[in-house]
């Protein structure tokens, strides 16, 4: 099968939402599972799901329980827009590449090469690094969305034009443009499990996540 075909396994399955505001690592774990049983010979282990901070550790762990066989484990999550995610894909603002392996972080260097043509865009840290700055990424920018419709809500009690507003805060460079639409507020697939999995993992180590939580 593809474990042993390939060097470079990507794991990019479903990590929904548990009742608890944890993330549902079941996809997860039975992909590991399943790798864990088949790996024969080197490979590196490339994590594309948005997992939660310190699954780095609990896979890695989980691996070497199962085989004795090398392997490296890269924590590469994405960061592609709904609409947009074959340009982003084609042209990245950002690759994100965490791991402590040497010899993963070239080969993960000429994966991505062919799209680094005109600057090299990736950023090489840690596993918790790289999965903490997703969650932070997704926080933000829905911070950004709630932030502007409580400045619109605002606006309207004292007769301020929001349009006005926003492109006031926009043409700061420090701020920039983005997300800064205020609307019916922060939807779709991505955001509301991220920040109910970082506040979460904030609560599970003893730290409340005060302004995540106030844009939850």
């Amino acid at each position: 099968g593809a474990v042993h075909r390939s060097l470079i396994i990507v794991l990019a399955v479903g990590t929904q939402p548990a009742a608890d505001g944890s993330s549902d690592m079941s996809s997860v774990d039975a992909v590991v599972t399943q790798i864990g049983e088949m790996l024969e010979e080197y490979r590196i282990i490339v994590m594309k799901s948005t997992v939660p901070v310190g699954t780095h550790a609990r896979i890695i762990a989980a691996l070497r329980s199962q085989t004795s066989v090398p392997f490296d484990y890269v924590a590469n999550p994405e960061f592609l827009k709904e609409g947009g995610a074959v340009e982003d894909f084609m042209r990245p603002d950002r690759v994100i590449v965490g791991t402590t392996s040497p010899h993963a972080r070239d080969v993960m260097a000429e994966l991505y090469s062919p799209f680094m043509r005109k600057s090299n865009r990736i950023l090489f840290m840690d596993p918790t690094s790289a999965e903490m700055t997703k969650y932070a990424a997704n926080a933000m920018l829905a911070t950004r969305i709630s932030f502007m419709n409580e400045i619109a809500a605002l606006c309207e009690k004292v007769g301020a034009d929001v349009e006005h507003v926003r492109r006031g805060l926009g043409s700061d460079p420090r701020i920039g443009s983005a997300f800064l639409f205020p609307g019916v507020g922060f939807g779709g697939s991505c955001f509301p499990k991220d920040i109910t999995s970082l506040i979460h993992t904030g609560r599970s180590h003893g730290l409340p996540m005060d302004v995540v939580d106030a844009v939850w």
